[in-house]
């Protein structure tokens, strides 16, 4: 429920490129991710691709496994420690499996307003995790924040006992997550992203949180007939390298390929948003039933969060002194903005 393993960021397929003998000698650069191919993100990861093959020094080659053919966000690291891959397009539980404190970004439901407010608190502490993400062997090229989950459902889940009376599918190996949850009354149901929609059509879950554009990519909406419109926690992630790989790079090639990467991402996360706007009238076109939140009910469910979940997260799924970390920024923030107005 709040590392959302199903949420995976919609970046997505590089194909291997066909190479002249010159290019053969670069450097290859294998990038696994789950996320699908056939959106726009396509031509922004060719276009980054391209740009690392073009950088001073000789550049490098970038090949980029997607649709999980590479195995789970954990796998994917596996990979990476071991030198079967270089890098990683990876939400943030992937990230977090490299250094744990990323969760405070993510995993707190109902934390964040909106996405400046995130973008505001990640500048705070995106510089003490890459160092620890260095220290641990991997260097953060480029963050990406393309937007908020939704809860899809089979059924209208318009108030929390609405959602704990349902099978929400959360991540295989979210122990965590299901014990939370089964200590307030839920019922979650531990699934690998790749028998989510199975999942959903023979009624082993009937909801699941990820983005409108994942949901519509994925078809969960020929199995689910209900979105509630609850910013429930930000999807987040970015691209990853190894420093063993990165540390064989020329300085001047380092600089352009993380300046490309920046560009990419940024891109990604622009072209992500207005997409998600897209998903949401493509899929009400096909019968989807998008529930508005009123004031009162956005009251109820931030009191569900503050009341029930923040005290079982904190400490737990995300360390005492992150949680508290991102509270006083997300304070901070909204202090800032109500003085600007």
């Amino acid at each position: 429920m709040f590392t959302f393993r199903h949420n995976v960021l919609p970046l997505l397929f590089l194909g291997a490129m066909h190479l002249s003998g010159a290019e053969a000698q670069q450097p290859r650069i294998r990038m696994a991710t789950l996320a699908p191919k056939g959106t726009s993100f396509d031509r922004l990861l060719k276009t980054m691709g391209e740009q690392w093959g073009k950088a001073p020094d000789g550049g490098a080659q970038l090949v980029v496994y997607s649709d999980g053919t590479m195995g789970s966000e954990q796998e994917i690291v596996r990979r990476m420690r071991v030198g079967q891959l270089q890098a990683g397009l990876l939400t943030s539980d992937g990230l977090a499996m490299i250094d744990p404190s990323v969760k405070a970004l993510e995993q707190i439901p109902l934390m964040y307003r909106s996405a400046a407010e995130l973008d505001y608190v990640r500048s705070q502490m995106e510089s003490s995790i890459d160092k620890q993400m260095e220290d641990r062997g991997f260097v953060m090229l480029a963050w990406s924040m393309p937007g908020f989950a939704r809860l899809f459902s089979k059924q209208p889940a318009l108030h929390p006992q609405d959602f704990l009376r349902m099978k929400i599918s959360v991540g295989a190996d979210d122990t965590r997550e299901i014990q939370i949850l089964n200590a307030i009354g839920g019922h979650p149901v531990g699934l690998d992203w790749t028998n989510a929609l199975t999942g959903l059509q023979t009624g082993m879950v009937d909801s699941v949180t990820t983005l409108p554009v994942h949901a519509l990519g994925a078809q969960f909406n020929t199995a689910v007939s209900n979105m509630l419109d609850l910013k429930w926690v930000p999807v987040s992630g970015g691209i990853v390298i190894t420093k063993k790989s990165w540390d064989a790079l020329p300085a001047s090639t380092r600089t352009a390929m993380k300046q490309a990467a920046l560009e990419a991402a940024a891109e990604m996360e622009a072209a992500s948003r207005t997409e998600d706007q897209d998903a949401v009238a493509a899929m009400q076109k096909r019968g989807l039933q998008v529930h508005p939140l009123s004031p009162e009910m956005q009251q109820e469910w931030d009191s569900f969060a503050r009341d029930v979940l923040w005290p079982r997260i904190r400490g737990v799924i995300v360390d005492a002194d992150s949680f508290d970390e991102v509270q006083r920024l997300t304070a901070e923030f909204r202090r800032q903005e109500g003085g600007a107005r």
